[in-house]
Formats: structure tokens, sequence, C-alpha cells
């Protein structure tokens, strides 16, 4: 028996896997019993995991454990959570008592509660899920190594993912413009030059989600940092922050953002783009697929580049996401499990056809996704083969992990074009609330 619980997604419609394809997932065990032999048969777990901006994907995750809770013996509840609400509804349930058994999350999250030891160690199911594969890709096991915060691995990695800039090349063919923006100067140009009405040129989140993140690999590509090279002692205060700043406000000035750009949820870049309201988004690649199955002339029309460079190169960071045990569970063996059971072969090779990430194994290169003709995954398998690592230039640690959770940056951003502060001001508070937070570490 399973319930599915869906939270923070409209769904447009919804899909159900056949038969055919979870037979075949099903058939494709891991190394824990399944069908007859149920050793975990009585057990219930609770699963939360994240929703992506794939229903498909969605739907194929919640009845792939629902059908590995069948063969199995164990209730399952797979609750999906959209993934800006996930910090708050596990810091509440850690509060109260009430985490689920396992749980996709964020590689910043998983710093964060790692530390507080919210979870399980998984160091014995991480090595043998990566021997049984080709091995990790080395930016993906060096990111995602909790063992000096935790002292062990609390994290097992299942796709990765990062921003690219997604273009529509009508318009800015029309302009004149063959190529994608080479800097951040260039993009600007561009946005104006197609910026009418319905049209905002630059679809860029301002706002305290993790789109309006990007803001961070921006300042960082202008030559500011979050911390010195210690991780300990936050510089955001500096003239290559101002630098950052003085392009921001400028190209606020011009009019290219979209209405509303600094108070978005985490899907309103997605929602403009899709809709036709702006010809550029940072975005993991979750838009183009999107529009890939509903808006088939929006899809051939947008293209996919490394995000600009700034004056000291591009930052294009990795990011990691992977799934948990809690370490409240009572039921921590039947969980890692399904995690195992999640991180095989067959039920990916299905998974990341539909879904935005990455490979994070070696073995998972030669898969059909990123051997296509979708441009989506080609990107995705370039970025994890040669992006830069979570964090770079800065020390990725827990301290970095809850500056960006607290959106201290586009926070920053706010007071600029919003506050109309000036740079000192908007950037001494940045200063002192990023440091508030590196001294808890």
């Amino acid at each position: 028996m399973k319930t599915v619980h869906l939270r923070g997604f409209n769904r447009a419609r919804r899909i159900v896997v056949s038969a055919v394809i979870i037979s075949a997932l099903m058939a494709g065990t891991s190394g824990f019993a399944t069908g007859q032999d149920q050793p975990y048969s009585g057990t219930q777990l609770t699963y939360w995991g994240g929703l992506i901006f794939s229903e498909d994907a969605n739907q194929l995750l919640s009845d792939t454990i629902a059908q590995w809770g069948e063969a199995n013996g164990v209730q399952t509840e797979v609750v999906m959570i959209n993934q800006n609400e996930t910090v708050q509804r596990v810091s509440a349930a850690v509060e109260s008592g009430t985490m689920p058994d396992a749980l996709d999350l964020s590689l910043d999250l998983l710093m964060i509660m790692s530390r507080q030891n919210v979870f399980a160690p998984l160091d014995e199911l991480y090595n043998r899920v990566g021997e049984a594969q080709g091995g990790w890709y080395g930016s993906i096991d060096l990111a995602t190594d909790t063992t000096e915060v935790a002292g062990g691995r609390t994290g097992l990695p299942f796709g990765a993912s990062g921003n690219l800039l997604l273009r529509r090349t009508d318009l800015l063919e029309a302009a004149g413009f063959d190529s994608a923006p080479a800097t951040w100067e260039e993009l600007v140009a561009q946005a104006e030059a197609v910026n009418a009405p319905p049209v905002s040129g630059l679809g860029l989140a301002l706002s305290n989600v993790g789109d309006g993140n990007v803001q961070a690999s921006v300042l960082q590509s202008f030559g500011g940092r979050i911390a010195n090279d210690a991780g300990e002692n936050v510089t955001i205060k500096s003239e290559e922050t101002r630098t950052y700043l003085t392009w921001l406000k400028d190209a606020w000035d011009r009019g290219v953002f979209p209405p509303g750009n600094a108070t978005w949820d985490g899907a309103g870049d997605n929602q403009v783009y899709l809709s036709g309201q702006t010809a550029f988004i940072a975005n993991t690649g979750s838009v183009g697929i999107a529009a890939r199955n509903d808006d088939p002339e929006l899809y051939e029309f947008t293209a996919y580049s490394a995000l600009p460079a700034g004056p000291t190169g591009t930052i294009s960071p990795i990011t990691p996401q992977v799934r948990a045990v809690s370490a409240t569970s009572d039921n921590q063996q039947a969980a890692m499990a399904l995690l195992e059971h999640l991180s095989q072969p067959e039920f990916l090779q299905e998974y990341y056809k539909l879904a935005i990430y990455g490979p994070v194994l070696q073995g998972q290169a030669g898969f059909e996704a990123f051997n296509g003709e979708d441009p989506i995954h080609a990107g995705l398998l370039d970025l994890v083969q040669k992006g830069t690592a979570p964090g770079y230039p800065d020390v990725y640690n827990s301290a970095y992990a809850d500056f960006m959770a607290n959106f201290i940056v586009p926070k920053m951003a706010q007071r600029v074009v919003i506050d109309g502060w000036d740079f000192d001001r908007a950037m001494d508070e940045a200063q002192a609330a990023g440091q508030a937070i590196y001294d808890k570490y």
C-alpha cells in the first residue's frame, strides 16, 4: 500500500508509469532482497521527495518507491515537497521529532544538518554503490563529503545540476545576436535589445530562493568573495563587490528585469520564460524539459550555454542533489535498502530521461539520456565533467552553506535595487549578517 502527497506544485496533469516500465525497474533490484524474500515485511517508511519541474519524473519516483514497498512488504508514504520549502520543513521536523525515514535534499542543507547529527552514516552504502557503477565523479565525491563535519558520509548523491543560461534565439537573432553572450555586460546589452512589452529581457531572480543565489556566482565572477581563503572571515565588503553592484544597478535602471523578480518564488523564472515574457533566464534546464513537453516551438527556439564571464572568469558551480536517512528513524536498514534501489541503473536510466539532472557515477555517462539529441542533458554531462566546485573560489563549508541558505547576496541586491540603499550600506549589512553566520562555526 502507498500514500502519495504532492505539496507546493501545480500539477497540470498526472501520468501513470506503465506496468512494463515498473516491472523493468523492479527487475533491477539492489543487493537487498525483494519479492518472496521480504526482510522488511511490516515496516512503514515515510519518504520526502523533492519536487522538480517535471511531473513525469516526480510521478516515476513516487511510483517506483511504492512498487519497491509492495515488493518488499513495506508500507510507504511519499510526500513530494517543493524544494524551496525543504529547509523550513526539515527544520520544523527536527524540532518536533517528526523527521521522515528518508528524504531528498540539497547539498547546502545536508552540510548544515550533518553537523547536528540529523542523518545516519551511509559510508558503506556510498562505497558499494560507487564500486558497482564505475566510481563517483571526482567533483561529486569531493562536493558531498561530509566526513569533516559528521565523521562520515551522510548523503547519497543521485543527480547533479547547475545553472545554464537559456536564451530565446528567435528574439535575439532578429535583433542581430547569433551567439550567446560571453560576459555579463554583453548579456545586459542583448537583453536590452529585445526588451519590449510583453518581453522583459533579463529574467534573473533577485528573490530569496535558490535561483536568487545565482547572484553569488555573478559576484564571484566579478572577483568578489564571500569569505577569506580559510573560510572563516566574511569578505563581502570589497571593491570587487562594489563593481558587481554597479553592474546590477545599471542593469536594473535599464529596465530589463521582469516585474516582481525580487519577490519570485522558486518557479518565478520558470513561469516567465514558459509564458514568453523574458528572453533570458539562468536555470538548471527544467524549463527546457517543460517546453519540450508543452511548447515544442519554444523548445526549438531555446539555446543553452554556460553562464557568462565576469572580469575574473566564469563561475559555473555544480550542485549535487542527495538522499539521506534520518538518524532517528526506527527503520534505517529498510530506508537504506530503498536508497540503494533508487541508485540502480534500471531506475536512473528512466529517471534521467525525465528529470533535469546530470550523472553522478561514471558508469552513467553511457546512459541514453546523455547520448541522445537532448541538448539539456548533454550540457549537464559537460557541467559535471568540467564545472567548478560548489562555492568556488570560496571554501565550501557549513558556514558557506548556511550563508547561501539565508540568501545574503540576493538580500543585498534587493537593498540596492528595491530599497535604494547606497552600496556601502548594503555591503555593511551583508557583511554583518554573513559574519554572524560564519561565527557560529
